[in-house]
Parts: C-alpha cells; sequence; structure tokens
C-alpha cells in the first residue's frame, strides 16, 4: 500500500487538508521459486528397565525405502522429465541454483525406483484398456545408447488410447518394431483395433479367433493425397475435397455433441454415400495413373484398406482417424529433441511406465504432479485389492468428492 507523505497531504492550490476519496488497485505478476524443504522424521524408541527389549516407533513408509526423496520431489522430476520434457542434467542445474546438489545419476535411480513402485497401477491401467471397445495404437522411434555399438541404435514407444469409459493412455516400450510388440501387448484384447497400415498389425486381424477388428485411418489416407498433389494436382484436390466432406460430418457430430448412436445414425445418412462416391472415383482413376507415382501409391494404398477405412462409418463409437494415438506420442517426439535418447532399454521402460501416468493425467485434465505426489506417498502401503482407487479418473473422481 503507498499512501502520501504527511506533507502531500495539502491542496496545492488553497493549501487545505486533503481527505481520503477511495485508491486505485493494480496488480503485478511475481515469481517465488520454488523451495526445497528438509523433513526431519523422529522415531521415539521405549526400552524396558529391565533390559527385556526396546520397541521403536513406526513411520510411514517410504516410496523409496531408506532413499532421500521425498514423494513431491519424485514427482517434480517425473513430471519434470516426462510431462515438461526437461532431461534431467537441466534439472540438476535448476535445483543448484537453489541450493540443492542433485546428480543426474541420482535423479535417474530416482526415477527407475518410482516407475517400478507404479508398475502395478500402470499394469491395472493396461488391463482396463485392454476392455475397452475400441483401442487407438500408433508408435514412434526413440534413439537408445547400446554398449556394444559405437552408436545408438532405435527402439520402440507404443501408445495404446483406451475409449472414452476406460480413458486411460498407455505407453509400452520395446527394442524393436518387431509385430511381437503389439501381440504380446494385445495379446487379451478383442474389439476394434484402430491404426496405421503397418503389417506387424496383420496377423492380429486375420486370426478370427483373436476378435480383433481393424479400422484404418482417413488421416494417414488424406496425407498421402496432400504428398501427391505436386505430381498430380486435379486428382489430389478432388480426393482432399471428398475427405473433407466427411470430416464435416464428424465436426457437425462434435458440435451437436451427439451420442455414438446418433453419430452412427448421421454416419449412415451423409458419410456412407461419400464414401461410395470416393470408391467409385478411385475405381475409376486407379487405370488412369502410373502405380509407382504418388497418385497411384495414394490409390492404391486408400483401395487396399478400404473395407477398413469404411468400417468407422458402421459404429458411432468408433473415430475416423488415429489423431488421438499420434497426438498422444508428441510428447514423446518433443522430448527426444531435449534429452536425445535412452540411456538403455531399461531407460524406455522406465519412461513408458511413468509417461503412462502423466499422458493419462493430462488427457484426464487434471494435476499430473498432485496425481503423482499422492500415489508415491500412499501406493507403498496401499492394498493391492483397492488398487484401482489410485487410478487417476477414481482419484480425480474422489479429489472432486472431498473438495465439494
Amino acid at each position: 500500500v503507498y499512501d502520501l507523505k504527511d506533507d502531500q497531504r495539502r491542496c496545492p492550490e488553497c493549501s487545505g487538508e486533503l481527505h481520503p476519496m477511495g485508491e486505485e488497485v493494480s496488480e503485478r505478476l511475481e515469481y517465488v521459486p520454488a523451495s526445497f524443504q528438509v523433513l526431519e522424521e523422529v522415531c521415539q524408541k521405549y526400552a524396558c528397565p529391565q533390559g527385556c527389549t526396546v520397541i521403536t516407533a513406526a513411520k510411514p513408509a517410504a516410496p523409496i525405502e531408506k532413499g532421500l526423496p521425498g514423494p513431491g520431489l519424485l514427482a517434480q522430476v517425473a513430471v519434470s522429465k516426462y510431462g515438461d520434457h526437461l532431461p534431467l542434467h537441466r534439472q540438476a542445474e535448476i535445483y543448484q541454483r537453489q541450493g540443492v546438489e542433485l546428480s543426474r545419476q541420482t535423479m535417474c535411480d530416482w526415477m527407475r525406483q518410482a516407475a517400478e513402485l507404479a508398475r502395478p497401477l500402470v499394469e491395472l491401467m493396461q488391463q482396463r484398456v485392454l476392455t475397452s471397445q475400441a483401442v487407438q495404437t500408433d508408435d514412434t522411434p526413440v534413439p537408445v545408447l547400446d554398449p556394444e555399438l559405437p552408436r545408438t541404435r532405435t527402439g520402440r514407444i507404443w501408445t495404446y488410447v483406451g475409449d472414452a469409459a476406460h480413458p486411460y493412455t498407455v505407453y509400452d516400450y520395446t527394442p524393436t518394431r518387431s509385430r511381437d510388440g503389439p501381440e504380446a501387448f494385445l495379446k487379451k484384447f478383442r474389439g476394434f483395433l484402430q491404426a496405421d497400415a503397418y503389417s506387424g498389425y496383420d496377423q492380429l486381424y486375420t486370426e478370427p479367433a483373436r476378435g480383433v477388428v481393424e479400422v484404418a485411418c482417413w488421416a494417414h489416407a488424406r496425407r498421402k493425397f496432400y504428398e501427391a498433389q505436386s505430381s498430380d494436382v486435379m486428382r489430389s484436390t478432388v480426393m482432399l475435397a471428398y475427405i473433407r466432406l466427411l470430416y464435416e460430418v464428424e465436426r457437425e457430430a462434435r458440435l451437436r455433441k451427439l451420442s455414438a448412436a446418433d453419430r452412427g445414425a448421421l454416419r449412415q445418412a451423409q458419410s456412407k454415400p461419400v464414401l461410395g462416391d470416393i470408391h467409385s472415383y478411385l475405381e475409376a482413376q486407379r487405370p488412369q495413373v502410373l502405380p509407382k507415382s504418388p497418385e497411384g501409391q495414394a490409390i492404391a494404398y486408400t483401395l487396399s484398406n478400404w473395407e477398413a477405412l469404411a468400417r468407422y462409418a458402421e459404429d458411432g463409437a468408433l473415430e475416423i482417424d488415429n489423431n488421438g494415438a499420434e497426438r498422444s506420442l508428441r510428447g514423446v517426439a518433443v522430448g527426444r529433441k531435449n534429452w536425445m535418447f535412452f540411456g538403455s532399454d531399461n531407460g524406455g521402460r522406465t519412461a513408458a511406465l511413468l509417461s503412462s501416468l502423466i499422458a493419462s493425467s493430462k488427457r484426464l485434465r487434471i494435476d499430473a504432479f498432485a496425481y503423482l505426489r499422492d500415489v508415491f506417498a500412499r501406493i507403498s502401503a496401499h492394498p493391492h485389492n483397492r488398487l484401482e482407487e489410485l487410478l487417476p479418473d477414481r482419484w480425480a473422481a474422489a479429489r472432486a468428492t472431498q473438495n465439494s
């Protein structure tokens, strides 16, 4: 509060005393750096006067047994790296400015232990995702250090996005892009699988006993025609206009906030005729283009995957594209530019586990730091048969109830 001095409270014209008549209020945003706290835990000891026994009071279970970090510090390091994509060496520099020496290797060990602590919870999220009616999946390459090679090799991060009833995004790491990764992860899945046309998924679709139905992605098909504009602008422009009509139907469904059943009815009425026109147009144009030209390859891709591309129109619960899975991998792509590589395959698995919790929190629009801090504080002593209470959506619902 700023006030006039006594000698300033006189009118400059008549020298009369000035009287208060209100105030002017303005705001300025300031930054106060985060702080570290050292929590000293004292456990009282009691002894029998006869020397029979000594009993020490118990303290709550720590996230890392006999470890230095509290749950808040673990959550901060995890969210900074896997949510904000801040490498551990940069975090170490930030903490050093605040007067705390934490080495990169120490924090790396903490993340490994935190991931193991959270593994049962992520595995429960995986089980729930696999009960979805439809799962979206995609993958992206990640460089991985290998002590036996003079350079990094390429590992893979896979994403599996559950439907609205199972709102979790779960990541998996594999050392290669072989089909063994999705084959193992989706072993118990029955339902619609929406992905690109990667051949590693083909066996899942061709075995009827698996009960996995392919749903293709119109965004992938559109991308091929968009890239073919430089060689065949006329046909590409026609196809882009057709695909835009399909997306206009989806836009209308979103604006009207239609249920799955109503969205399916709208697609039957509006999207299905457009799909028929697209198929007829592509069949007519295929003989007129070179098979290996960009336009020819785009047409061949669309027609060879036509049944899977058109399947979304049969069920309003399905999506027109796989963009949900692609969006979930943007964080990995951004982080890859910052932390450059995983130090090992175990580092990739650690990233997949912790990223699953953070991405699911963001998807549910809850504070990832607050969620992880609470999970790390409770999970060590939490009953295994009540683990679902720590799922991000259940946690958010419980927190909302407490605050109401």
